[in-house]
């Protein structure tokens, strides 16, 4: 995908590239590989010139990867894909085994969130298996301006099981990780490690929420990650590095907080119940 071409072409050679993401999904097929190169920038420029579109991989498409062509996890250096309005999801994963790599996300005055793991059995969409990472989400939230759980950055919808979520760049998002409300199984073997989360607190409510439905389910680990200051969005209704109320099971380790807070059951810092054992995390006290 080359969205500077004067026209676009079958997709598949860069002098023939697709203008669109979604019309080179559209016209790949399970297995396949999408590459999309960044947008010219000019020489002023103060924002990533971004792919103005909603992108859907159907439940066909199996095992697809959808790869930014890019040097790193930072605005700017990563294709950009941001609406201005909408209450859609920038980009939503219905089908197993797929594979998001290096792309930004820039929620902008849009409500539908970054990237949304779709799992409904009603709908026969399971997005299991999803890999993301090195990605850069930037102003995304949900419904809700000032709740998490209405949305985010990652969304995860039902219970797409056995997900990994690594080495992305999380700043200014009314919500980071999300698992939004659901009466489905809850989603097991959620991994989410090395990931940075911003210091913008005025802009946050919660960077890990997994409250939502009946939390996640066993096998979670979160490690290895950074969080900056506590989140502090005026009238938010979590202000919270993470929620995990309602987890089976899991380990929250390895992990580096900066600001001094307290974690538990009623924790100001993050709310951890004793399903989940905590070793080894530092903040700022």
């Amino acid at each position: 995908v080359d969205g500077d071409l004067g026209t676009g072409g079958d997709g598949l050679s860069w002098e023939a590239a697709k203008l669109t993401i979604q019309a080179a999904v559209t016209a790949a097929a399970g297995g396949d590989t999408v590459y999309v190169k960044a947008r010219a920038m000019g020489a002023a420029a103060s924002d990533p010139v971004s792919y103005a579109e909603t992108v859907i991989i159907p439940q066909t498409h199996d095992r697809l990867r959808l790869i930014g062509v890019s040097d790193a996890p930072a605005q700017g250096h990563v294709p950009q894909i941001r609406m201005g309005s909408g209450s859609t999801a920038q980009l939503i994963v219905r089908a197993p085994g797929c594979y998001i790599a290096s792309l930004g996300f820039n929620g902008a005055s849009a409500t539908g969130g970054g990237i949304t793991l779709e799992s409904t059995a009603s709908s026969a969409t399971d997005a299991f298996g999803a890999i993301i990472e090195g990605c850069h989400f930037k102003n995304c939230k949900g419904s809700t301006a000032t709740n998490a759980a209405t949305g985010g950055a990652i969304q995860l919808s039902g219970a797409p099981w056995q997900v990994i979520i690594r080495n992305n760049r999380f700043y200014k998002n009314v919500g980071g990780i999300v698992l939004l409300d659901t009466a489905q199984a809850v989603p097991q073997d959620l991994v989410i490690v090395n990931n940075s989360f911003g210091d913008s607190a005025a802009s946050v409510d919660c960077d890990i929420y997994l409250k939502g439905g009946s939390g996640p389910g066993v096998g979670l680990l979160i490690r290895g990650n950074d969080f900056g200051t506590l989140p502090a969005l005026a009238s938010g209704a979590n202000v919270r590095f993470v929620d995990l109320t309602g987890a089976d099971g899991g380990l929250f380790a390895d992990n580096y907080v900066g600001t001094d807070g307290t974690w538990g059951a009623a924790g100001n810092a993050g709310i951890v119940p004793t399903t989940v054992f905590m070793s080894h995390n530092y903040d700022e006290g």
